[in-house]
């Protein structure tokens, strides 16, 4: 085979590569079972995801030395992802990116991540809805949703707001300025959810900065640049905000089935599970962890 460093390789590069016929290549990339692109209709593989991708194929992935995770912004599992860092040390890499849910998404379909954490509406219609947003991606059949938390999502406000902005009328008056998420994120879903309850169009806020995470929505509200946002009762109590409670919703994470298994996601559940996890879900305050772990979807195999 011709330079293996070169950064992509073509069907027939990777069949010498791997030491397969070409017909498997062509049907490993069409079913999403490598890492993969489509450049004016042909199939380039990326060499460095294919390594990694060989790399986690042994054992299952429980060998790898490293956990990406990205998807929606979570306060207890930024705290969890920094805690789980300093206890692994130089063993590991344990990394969280914060991307919004379909980025997320977007982004493990890709390989880029490891896994994704995502909301998308209220607790009670997350079984239907998250499985549904999923199955948008072709390599959701080798994906499967595990249940990470329930939270409190609501609206971030001062706390010398908090009576004046309880009433949506004073909420969405076009002086009452707002931050809101980026399109994509669960959050931003939520957000407008609830204007379509008060049969508010969301054009017609008044949007003084777009945020990227639920700890730059609560930080502008503190900094006196926005008056309102979405986010979560953990964030809102980090910065000593106002909270006004709308839902419970369902915070899981999805997870390539080759992946579930590694011995670094097994240790984000247990942490959760721990004394260690449970009284720093305490103190953030809005969470119930009572069915963390949980196996909540699978695609059928066949």
């Amino acid at each position: 085979m011709s330079d293996m460093s070169q950064a992509f390789l073509n069907v027939k590069q990777l069949a010498e590569y791997l030491h397969l016929n070409e017909k498997k290549v062509y049907a490993m990339a069409a079913e999403g079972e490598i890492p993969a692109t489509k450049l004016t209709g042909k199939w380039l593989f990326p060499k460095s995801l294919v390594d990694r991708w060989l790399l986690e194929s042994c054992h299952s992935g429980m060998m790898a030395d490293r956990l990406l995770l990205s998807g929606s912004d979570d306060p207890l599992l930024q705290a969890t992802a920094n805690r789980l860092t300093q206890h692994l040390r130089n063993k590991a890499l344990f990394s969280y990116t914060v991307t919004g849910t379909k980025l997320g998404l977007e982004l493990l379909a890709q390989g880029h991540a490891d896994a994704c954490a995502i909301h998308w509406g209220r607790a009670e219609e997350s079984e239907i809805r998250h499985p549904a947003l999923m199955q948008q991606f072709q390599q959701s059949k080798h994906w499967i949703l595990v249940h990470l938390f329930r939270r409190s999502m609501g609206l971030i406000v001062r706390n010398n707001d908090l009576e004046r902005l309880l009433s949506p009328d004073e909420a969405l008056n076009y002086s009452t300025r707002w931050v809101t998420r980026q399109e994509g994120a669960g959050s931003q879903r939520f957000l407008n959810e609830w204007l379509a309850g008060q049969a508010f169009p969301a054009d017609r806020l008044t949007v003084s900065n777009v945020a990227f995470s639920e700890r730059e929505v609560a930080s502008l509200i503190a900094k006196g640049e926005a008056d309102i946002g979405p986010g979560t009762l953990s964030a809102a109590r980090e910065f000593g905000l106002g909270f006004i409670p709308v839902s419970e919703e369902s915070f899981d994470l999805v997870v390539p089935r080759n992946v579930y298994f590694r011995k670094l996601l097994q240790q984000l559940f247990e942490f959760l599970q721990s004394p260690e996890g449970i009284s720093l879900a305490q103190n953030l305050q809005g969470y119930d962890l009572s069915r963390c772990g949980r196996l909540i979807w699978s695609a059928d195999p066949g």
